[in-house]
């Protein structure tokens, strides 16, 4: 079993348990659920801002702990302040040490979109996701079936939220749904963690026109940016990068200043 098998199927059975003590209508109860929505594509479909997606998060399996002692308002601030776009939030605990606490406070500090990172199993999950002020869910097409993305999709986008369908290689393309607003092309193996900077730019042009497009894992120089930019990326999705420094706010604010004076390579 790959460590992407083991990650989804503990996930089912969390969820499944969760949904034993936490309805639907007590989730639509809660106050952020009605909350107004953030949409992200089309500020990235505009290209007026850093495209960048600053990531919250604690630990991985590929890497262990990056920053087990940051605030998330602290980080989050700051992110938001060094001119990120949007925010991705890891509420997975087992594996990323994340929690949906930190979403919520994330969202009640910040005003910008807001990704949910998380694996998404059940529909469940996004009605959980809205009601903690997610503006974003993620699907992750290895994961999913092709009718399980549609549904997910579908019905994210019934509670206004934007859908960002990641992928790895061009089997998740004939997963995308009319409803999936967002596609990232993530450099990183899920099955074997392994890197590939190339893969982003491989997969471009198959990616829809109407979708908006971000490249995901493994950007850690500035000229990598740029150089996706270039080719026709609009988001770029950065984590690690960021939190491994003792200010990941700052780290966040010193690389978007170096996008804008580094020429591609």
């Amino acid at each position: 079993m790959t460590i992407l098998e083991e990650i989804v199927a503990f996930k089912k059975t969390q969820v499944a348990a969760l949904k034993q003590k936490a309805t639907v209508q007590q989730l639509e109860s809660l106050p952020a659920f009605n909350s107004p929505v953030h949409l992200l594509s089309p500020v990235l479909k505009a290209g007026k801002t850093s495209g960048i997606i600053a990531e919250f998060k604690r630990r991985s399996p590929s890497k262990d702990v990056i920053n087990d002692s940051a605030s998330v308002a602290l980080v989050t601030k700051g992110y938001v302040t060094a001119g990120a776009t949007a925010l991705s939030v890891l509420t997975d605990t087992k594996y990323f040490g994340g929690t949906l606490d930190d979403l919520d406070i994330a969202r009640d500090t910040n005003t910008i979109p807001i990704l949910r990172k998380d694996f998404m199993v059940d529909e469940w999950q996004i009605i959980e996701a809205k009601a903690h002020g997610a503006d974003i869910i993620l699907l992750i097409a290895e994961t999913l079936t092709k009718a399980e993305v549609a549904q997910f999709a579908k019905v994210a986008q019934s509670l206004g939220m934007d859908v960002l369908l990641e992928m790895h290689d061009e089997l998740g393309l004939s997963k995308i749904s009319p409803d999936i607003t967002i596609v990232g092309i993530n450099n990183r193996d899920l099955k074997t963690f392994s890197v590939d900077l190339d893969r982003s730019i491989r997969m471009l042009e198959k990616l829809p026109s109407e979708v908006a497009r971000i490249a995901e894992s493994g950007i850690s120089a500035p000229a990598t940016v740029v150089q996706l930019r270039e080719a026709g990326f609009q988001g770029f999705l950065i984590g690690e990068r960021f939190m491994k420094y003792p200010d990941p706010g700052q780290a966040c604010a010193d690389f978007i200043k170096a996008c804008t004076q580094n020429p591609p390579q």
